[in-house]
């Protein structure tokens, strides 16, 4: 099961920064901003004039064994009558117009398996699905960085060989809270004797990379009970961890059931107060610790394996497979539809596996870059400007005007002021990077949404996650 809570529509109203915690903003535009293309442009089109030497391949697998309380991503529950292996056959048929559409120079530079959770699937399945990264698709998982995702139950010494000896570098492992109380509270059964259990294997594994997630800010968690699980993982020289506010949203466990703290258009000041306070807890105990801050989630370990590749989320482009992977090209961002609620999700990964190959070569679902904006590139300006900012290094504001022929003071005069005025840009920068100072990567959930364009942000309030 996909560890991070998912992005969410940002809330709308007259002040944009009310609450730190608006949404994760993880990609832009969210999904939720997608909408159905009539036009069903055709993947060869879209991929005819994009530099494609270094792309990034994610394959999504929509399956978990159970569904977190604060879960909002695109998965389903279990795998009846052979679902599994109906979902790989999609994906081997997907596979084909993709990697016909891209053209024999294609080469990709990073890959990811993720979800839901991608060792839902046997020792068996995992192999068939490096089959069709390598064979398929012609990603070579052995030289390039290759991250996937794993929950305590399904990281069985199996699958985890079978992981290990296809070249995985980084295996991440949700536990968000090694305190069992808490662990209920976010409704996830697990309990912390397999959640150790299944680290000893990840080690006995020899992955490069091990990231464990933690969330802060569950129900009846307190300052010592978050250091106890930040000391706990810890104790596995983990080379990053990642730091999550908890968020509770519609359709979700926690969300359906009214489980305090419950986040909404109105914000929580004691919820806010206290998420933040675990926060700056978390990143000054992991900072003390030899840990380096990447961004507001992710800290590295210093001295640690390099995990950085050429890969940049900012120009270069992604290819997904699956019906909850997105597509990047410079033009237009694509996926298949988006849902919260488990019936509809069930409903779209059925379509998805009765796909005849033909119709994986067009794009149905997605968002244009090149005419929302006013004068047609402000989506990929603000993304730009976006998932550079909330990095710990910030942007570099060379590289931006070379792009988009000014430098982001000019497009982004008065969010960028209103950062300023809080406090949140790092006035002791060098000229040539603008970069969030502290207290500004602790409010990137409020600094990301603040960058979300009018337009897209109506299309995701109208959406519905149903």
């Amino acid at each position: 099961m996909s560890t991070a809570p998912a992005a969410v529509p940002a809330t709308t109203g007259p002040d944009p920064y009310r609450s730190p915690y608006q949404s994760y903003v993880y990609a832009y535009p969210h999904k939720t901003a997608y909408r159905p293309l009539p036009e069903r442009p055709a993947l060869r089109e879209l991929w005819a004039e994009e530099r494609t030497d270094a792309l990034s391949l994610y394959l999504h697998i929509p399956f978990c064994e159970v569904r977190c309380g604060f879960c909002n991503l695109f998965t389903r529950i279990g795998a009846p009558g052979g679902l599994t292996g109906a979902y790989l056959d999609a994906l081997e048929r997907q596979s084909g117009p993709v990697r016909e559409a891209l053209g024999e120079d294609a080469r990709f530079a990073t890959a990811a398996f993720g979800g839901g959770t991608p060792t839902f699937l046997t020792a068996a399945e995992l192999e068939r699905l490096c089959d069709i990264a390598e064979e398929r698709m012609g990603a070579d998982l052995r030289a390039v960085p290759l991250s996937v995702e794993a929950s305590p139950a399904t990281a069985t010494a199996d699958r985890l060989a079978v992981l290990a000896g296809r070249g995985t570098t980084r295996l991440s492992l949700g536990v968000q809270s090694f305190v069992d109380d808490e662990a209920r509270a976010a409704v996830r059964p697990q309990r912390r004797s397999d959640v150790e259990a299944a680290l000893a294997r990840i080690r006995e594994a020899g992955f490069p990379v091990l990231n464990i997630d933690l969330i802060y800010g569950i129900a009846g968690q307190t300052a010592t009970t978050w250091r106890q699980s930040l000391d706990a993982a810890l104790a596995w020289e983990p080379e990053e961890l990642y730091l999550y506010p908890l968020y509770v949203r519609p359709l979700t466990g926690l969300g359906r059931g009214g489980t305090p703290p419950e986040s909404g258009p109105a914000p929580d000041p004691e919820w806010d107060t206290q998420r933040l306070t675990l926060y700056r807890l978390g990143r000054d105990h992991l900072l003390a610790h030899g840990y380096e801050q990447v961004s507001m989630r992710m800290f590295r370990r210093a001295g640690g394996p390099a995990t950085a590749c050429d890969h940049a989320c900012q120009t270069d482009g992604m290819v997904g497979l699956g019906c909850g992977a997105r597509s990047y090209t410079a033009r237009l961002h694509y996926s298949f539809d988006y849902a919260v609620d488990m019936r509809r999700i069930r409903g779209i990964i059925d379509d998805y596996v009765s796909r005849p190959a033909r119709d994986f070569a067009h794009a149905e679902h997605g968002r244009w870059m090149d005419t929302d904006g006013p004068d047609g590139a402000d989506e990929a300006r603000r993304r730009h400007l976006l998932q550079s900012l909330l990095q710990a290094e910030g942007l570099e504001t060379a590289a931006y005007t070379a792009r988009f022929g000014a430098p982001p003071g000019e497009h982004f005069p008065a969010e960028l002021a209103a950062f300023a005025g809080r406090g949140w840009l790092d006035t002791g920068a060098a000229p040539e990077r603008l970069r969030l100072s502290a207290e500004g990567l602790a409010h990137s959930d409020a600094v990301g949404p603040a960058l979300f364009s009018p337009a897209v942000r109506a299309a995701m309030a109208g959406y519905d996650l149903r």
